[in-house]
């Protein structure tokens, strides 16, 4: 079963993710720092706008590490969302090696369950790729989802990696969800490998531009291009 999601940084766009047929919406705010944890009031207004399932970001700064007193807040955060609506979660952390911060990563993802919550692009940013994405696929306690481009500068250069993850392994071409740059071409290369699930931010929105509010017919159109190739 093929998944697209929308990233929504309001509840017109939430509104507009449901109406042009996405599956999911993830919500963040200020995409300057490529997605931080949004105010419980903004979760609660695209509840009542839109019925879709909603992930929401876990991530206190720009980077990928994270402090004690940020994790929480962090996991104050966690119950104040998961009131407002949310029904899933996004969160992931590098240590100062650069590698997958498993127990930062662990204590959040405990005070979320039962929620599921996907584990964000932190991973295509670790100093060993490889033994990240291991280390990823093993964290268990909820996690369903990787949101990954197989690569820091997005799927155009990492869709390799990822067609190279999901043939080798059948049970992890199911947790991939291929996003970062995400374009129409690499859909059908991606699907062909296994991967079924897909997430858009820019491209659902005219010109691609943040600023602008997502447009339920160019969402329309990924729907199409993904069951087609999923299909």
């Amino acid at each position: 079963m093929s998944l697209l999601e929308v990233i929504a940084l309001t509840a017109d766009d939430a509104r507009a993710a449901q109406d042009g047929g996405a599956d999911r919406i993830e919500v963040v705010a200020d995409m300057a720092a490529d997605g931080l944890t949004p105010d419980p009031d903004l979760v609660a207004a695209i509840r009542a706008a839109a019925t879709l399932p909603m992930r929401v970001m876990l991530r206190a700064n720009a980077g990928f590490r994270t402090t004690g007193a940020e994790l929480d807040r962090l996991r104050r955060a966690a119950a104040d969302l998961a009131a407002a609506g949310a029904d899933g979660f996004v969160l992931g952390f590098l240590d100062s090696a650069g590698q997958i911060d498993a127990a930062a990563t662990g204590k959040l993802a405990a005070v979320a369950a039962p929620l599921p919550w996907t584990f964000h692009r932190a991973l295509d940013h670790a100093a060993d790729p490889v033994q990240a994405w291991r280390t990823v696929r093993h964290l268990g306690g909820g996690l369903d989802t990787v949101l990954t481009a197989g690569s820091a500068r997005g799927v155009d250069a990492g869709v390799d990696v990822l067609v190279r993850r999901a043939t080798e392994d059948p049970d992890a071409a199911g947790m991939i969800m291929a996003g970062g740059g995400l374009r129409r071409r690499h859909v059908a290369v991606l699907a062909a490998a296994g991967v079924t699930a897909f997430h858009v931010g820019t491209a659902v929105r005219p010109d691609g531009a943040w600023d602008a509010p997502v447009d339920p017919a160019l969402v329309r159109e990924w729907c199409s291009l993904v069951s087609a190739a999923t299909g």
